[in-house]
């Protein structure tokens, strides 16, 4: 079975499962499928009920998982957020689109998959957390003078803030702001779904972004989503377990988790509404998160992983992953081969049958349609490609079951370079480096990232482009209080809880 539909945007019609996909059944529009891309902010590979986490339930992501694939060994770009954005709508690893740490911006140079898309006649639109317009701080309105708005990336509609964002946010409706009452991840469903509603009544297929800011800091939950915690298990004996949990916690903890209660309520909000509209069958939803979880939180975000966010360790890097799609994704299904953020964007090149050149090259991802395309086992079970990983000074490449992790320090006015070899099958908490027992794989990864470092780093200079380097006026990453154009609003905000702190402090210096 193929779910290639590059034949259908020229006319081409193919049959799949007994279902015309070259056009609707009565033969007027294409039947293309619409798609949501959904990503939590630091949710952690163990925080999952189908990995029965010992405290959390998510009764509606598991839903789409029973009804769809996991993806078990799926990989955020990187160890933080901005960078696994940026390599979302590009394909590529971060540092080649000018996006190596949070609070970075995308380079204007970049193709966007969200442009190409629009341009095969779909409606696009992004809804959240943006944090790709070169602004740090916790998140405010984008304003629309701001030249790395996402429209500027191939979006028509958006409601948006520059990073993080919690119950009651404040948001940017293309450079209009909103305030909103309520948990932040309901809003933003609310509003995507009314996107689509939209689209649905015109008859055109949509792309929406659904960028949570649930669960990064500051940990903010409804007493009501805490008492939920408990309220969620099955019988008085499991409650009293919870509850027990619970009184053990910090309160940031308890935040914490009772923000995910709300978030996965947001998912069965999303799952009902788009059947509501009649457009779920053939919806794509791709859910993920853009890093690992996070450290100081109890129950713990990554067990048994090592590490958390900010590492290169599979606990900085490996988060839950679910693609539901009842039209084309057999229900129950699970790979584990390895694939990464970097590949949604070529995945949907692939599905969609985009031209060859809507991304910029080189691309770090493939196309998951063999993964997607299985039928009960996936029709991929290795991957030939191998994933490569640069953060601060580090770096590591991830070839099935194998995995390097390098790491260059500054020794006497040297270079020092150490590296550690995983075997990720047996060891999955990587404590203990086999280098020494696997000198060839060691040698052959040490040779693939050095040459893919260097091609890296080729991109970061700007030699991907046809100019031949990076635009002059790409800007510098900064704190938006620092931004003048924000200026006006700071007596205003300094009543805000969100803002409060953080002005306070910004504005003393």
């Amino acid at each position: 079975m193929s779910l290639r539909l590059g034949g259908l945007l020229c006319g081409i019609v193919m049959m799949v499962g007994g279902t015309v996909l070259g056009q609707s059944v009565s033969g007027d529009e294409p039947d293309r499928p619409n798609v949501i891309l959904v990503m939590a902010d630091d949710l952690g590979y163990a925080q999952t009920g189908y990995f029965e986490h010992p405290l959390l339930k998510t009764p509606e992501l598991d839903r789409l998982a029973a009804g769809g694939l996991r993806l078990d060994r799926f990989y955020a770009a990187s160890a933080v957020c901005s960078p696994t954005r940026a390599s979302v709508l590009t394909g590529r690893s971060p540092e080649r689109t000018g996006v190596p740490s949070h609070g970075h911006a995308l380079r204007h140079q970049e193709r966007s998959i969200a442009t190409a898309i629009r341009k095969a006649g779909y409606v696009t639109g992004h809804f959240g957390k943006w944090h790709l317009n070169g602004l740090r701080g916790p998140g405010v309105p984008i304003l629309g003078e701001d030249r790395f708005h996402p429209g500027r990336f191939g979006f028509d509609v958006w409601l948006s803030v520059t990073n993080f964002f919690d119950r009651n946010p404040l948001m940017s409706r293309r450079g209009k702001f909103e305030a909103f009452e309520g948990d932040s991840s309901e809003v933003i469903v609310e509003e995507a779904l009314d996107f689509a509603s939209r689209s649905a009544r015109s008859q055109q297929p949509f792309f929406a972004v659904v960028w949570y800011g649930t669960p990064h800091s500051p940990f903010v939950a409804s007493d009501e989503d805490m008492q939920a915690l408990v309220d969620a298990g099955k019988d008085e004996d499991e409650k009293a377990r919870l509850q027990q949990i619970i009184d053990g916690m910090d309160e940031d903890s308890r935040n914490h988790y009772g923000e995910l209660v709300a978030m996965d309520r947001s998912l069965g909000t999303l799952r009902a509404g788009l059947e509501r509209l009649r457009v779920l069958d053939n919806t794509l939803i791709w859910f993920c998160s853009d890093n690992g979880g996070l450290p100081g939180i109890e129950p713990s975000t990554t067990a048994p992983l090592r590490g958390h966010k900010s590492q290169l360790y599979e606990g900085g890097l490996r988060v839950p992953c679910v693609l539901h799609w009842p039209d084309q994704i057999q229900a129950g299904r699970v790979s584990r081969v390895p694939a990464c953020a970097t590949d949604i964007a070529p995945t949907l090149v692939d599905l969609l049958g985009l031209p060859g050149d809507s991304l910029t090259t080189p691309v770090d991802g493939i196309s998951l349609l063999p993964v997607i395309q299985g039928d009960g086992e996936t029709a991929m079970v290795r991957r030939e490609k191998p994933i490569g990983f640069r953060f601060r000074g580090k770096s590591a490449v991830v070839d099935n079951q194998w995995k390097l992790i390098r790491e260059t320090r500054k020794q006497k006015g040297k270079s020092v370079v150490s590296e550690q070899l995983y075997q990720l099958d047996d060891d999955v908490s990587e404590s203990k480096d086999v280098t020494g027992d696997y000198p060839e794989i060691a040698s052959r990864l040490s040779e693939w990232l050095a040459e893919w470092n260097a091609s890296v780093d080729d991109s970061v200079a700007g030699l991907d482009y046809p100019e031949q380097r990076v635009d002059p006026d790409h800007p510098e990453s900064k704190y938006w209080s620092s931004d003048s154009r924000y200026e006006a609003f700071f007596e205003e905000w300094r009543g805000r809880p969100e803002y409060q702190s953080f002005l306070k402090t910004r504005l003393a210096k």
